[in-house]
C-alpha cells in the first residue's frame, strides 16, 4: 500500500510537473533537456532595418507603401506588413547597426496585386533593381524594388505549382491586409499583402537549414534548390538562399536583425543557451521597459532578435494587432 501510494506519488507530481511545463511552454522531450519545446511560440516576426534618413525611410514605407504605424520609440518605428509580419525601422546612430555595412536581405512582400503594385511604385518614381516577370527558374512572378537607402524589397506572388503546394495552402487560407482605412498614404486600396518573406544568404545553405531547423524548430515549406522558404509566424517566412545564386552575396556583417516577437522569450533564452548558442548580450528589459528582449546568432552570423513587448502605451498598438496572431 505505502508503495502504491509512493507510485501514484511520483505519477500525479509528474503529471503535475508536465502540465507546468505545457501551460508555460516547455512541454517538449523530457530525457534530453535541449530538445526544442513544441510550445514556445513565436507570435509574428519583425524586420529591422537600419537609416541615416530615418524620417526619410518612414515617409516611404508609412505614405508611399501604407503601412500602418504600430511602433514609435522616437529613434525607431514600426510598420505593419501582414497579419503577423512587421518591419522597424532604425536610427543607424542609435542602432545595432550602421549603414556601412552591407545589405545582405531582401524583404519579400507577398500579394495577388504584384502587377498593380509595380505600376504603382514604377508612377511613384521607386528604383527598381529588376522589372516584373514570370521567372524563368521558379513558379513566381514578381519584381524587386529598393527602398530609399538601397533595402530591396521584392513583391511577388507564388503560381500554382506542386513545388508551392505547401506554402499555397497557407496563402489561400491568408486574407491580405489592405492601407488601414484612416491611412494618408497615396497606395491604391486594391493593394493588399498576405504576408513576407524575410530572405538572407548563406555560403553553406545545408549549415543554414540544419540550424533553423534544429533550434528554432522552422518547417520547410518551399524547396527551391538554392533557396528554402520556411514557416515562422502565421503570415510570416524566413527564406534561405545559396549567395551564388540570389539577389545578394554572403557578407560577414549585415545591416539587419532578425525578429521574432514572442510571449515567452524568458524561456527560448533558456532553450537557446542550453542548445549551445552564443548570446550578444544578456536577456533583460530594455528601452525603458517597454521590450524584454535577448539577441543571439545564426550559421551565418545574422542576428537573431528576440522580443517580448510589455505593457506600456507606445506598445497598445502593435499588442493589439498582436491580440489575434495565432
Amino acid at each position: 500500500m505505502e508503495c502504491a501510494m509512493k507510485k501514484s506519488t511520483i505519477i500525479i507530481t509528474a503529471a503535475v510537473l508536465l502540465m507546468g511545463m505545457i501551460v508555460t511552454g516547455y512541454a517538449g522531450d523530457l530525457t534530453n533537456p535541449a530538445a526544442k519545446p513544441p510550445g514556445l511560440d513565436i507570435q509574428a516576426n519583425m524586420t529591422f532595418f537600419y537609416y541615416k534618413d530615418l524620417a526619410g525611410a518612414a515617409d516611404f514605407y508609412e505614405n508611399l507603401l501604407g503601412l500602418q504605424l504600430v511602433l514609435d520609440y522616437g529613434f525607431a518605428r514600426g510598420y505593419r506588413i501582414s497579419k503577423t509580419s512587421f518591419i522597424c525601422l532604425v536610427d543607424e546612430t542609435k542602432g545595432m547597426h550602421k549603414t556601412t555595412e552591407p545589405k545582405t536581405a531582401t524583404l519579400s512582400f507577398i500579394s495577388r496585386e504584384v502587377d498593380g503594385w509595380y505600376h504603382y511604385l514604377k508612377a511613384k518614381g521607386v528604383k527598381m533593381h529588376s522589372p516584373l516577370r514570370n521567372s524563368t527558374r521558379l513558379p513566381i512572378r514578381g519584381f524587386v524594388a529598393r527602398d530609399p537607402e538601397g533595402y530591396f524589397l521584392e513583391f511577388e506572388t507564388f503560381l500554382e505549382h506542386d513545388r508551392n503546394k505547401k506554402l499555397l495552402t497557407i496563402l489561400n487560407k491568408t486574407p491580405a491586409l489592405y492601407p488601414p482605412k484612416d491611412s494618408a498614404g497615396t497606395r491604391p486600396k486594391e493593394l493588399g499583402v498576405q504576408g513576407s518573406i524575410l530572405w538572407m544568404y548563406y555560403k553553406d545553405l545545408k549549415a543554414a537549414q540544419k540550424f533553423y531547423e534544429e533550434n528554432l524548430g522552422l518547417k520547410m515549406l518551399v524547396d527551391q534548390g538554392f533557396a528554402d522558404v520556411y514557416t515562422s509566424s502565421p503570415t510570416a517566412f524566413v527564406g534561405l538562399v545559396d549567395e551564388a545564386k540570389g539577389l545578394h552575396r554572403f557578407s560577414p556583417e549585415k545591416s539587419v536583425n532578425v525578429g521574432f516577437i514572442t510571449r515567452e522569450v524568458d524561456q527560448w533564452y533558456d532553450y537557446l543557451l542550453k542548445k549551445g548558442l552564443k548570446m550578444r548580450g544578456p536577456l533583460q528589459d530594455a528601452e525603458k521597459g517597454r521590450v524584454r528582449a535577448f539577441v543571439t546568432f545564426d550559421s551565418a552570423g545574422y542576428y537573431l532578435e528576440f522580443d517580448k513587448f510589455l505593457p506600456h502605451k507606445t506598445n497598445n498598438v502593435l499588442l493589439e494587432a498582436l491580440k489575434n496572431s495565432r
